[in-house]
């Protein structure tokens, strides 16, 4: 099976690709060719993908520090009935079908470089 999988917009056109995280226990998705987003420039290898330039996801109150609220004091408020969501930060390369997370990441995997797993 392949490392990336393809999104596809109302009409069949690929708009962006997903990988899945093993940092975050998601996928992530990267914009390609796609008018009023950020793009990444991707080599077209659906098994040893590379994107460029770094792929960058901040949630909670990485993403906005001024928020008066995010997961973790949503979590605190509610112990018995917490979200599926952390604050956190995930940056990465994708590179010849490896993720190397950059020591920036807020979750165990900063620092190292793994194969990207198979997406479905």
């Amino acid at each position: 099976m392949p490392k990336v999988a393809k999104v596809l917009d109302d009409i069949g056109e690929i708009v962006a690709y997903k990988i899945w995280c093993e940092g975050c226990k998601e996928k992530h998705v990267l914009y390609v060719n796609t008018p009023g987003r950020y793009n990444w420039s991707f080599n077209g290898d659906l098994d040893k993908p590379t994107f460029s330039p770094s792929l960058l996801i901040r949630c909670g109150h990485y993403a906005d520090p001024n928020a008066k609220t995010c997961w973790c004091t949503y979590n605190k408020e509610h112990p018995d009935n917490p979200a599926p969501f952390e604050c956190g930060i995930c940056h990465s390369f994708i590179r010849d079908g490896n993720i190397q997370y950059l020591n920036d990441c807020t979750h165990y995997l900063a620092g190292k470089t793994l194969p990207l797993k198979e997406i479905k």
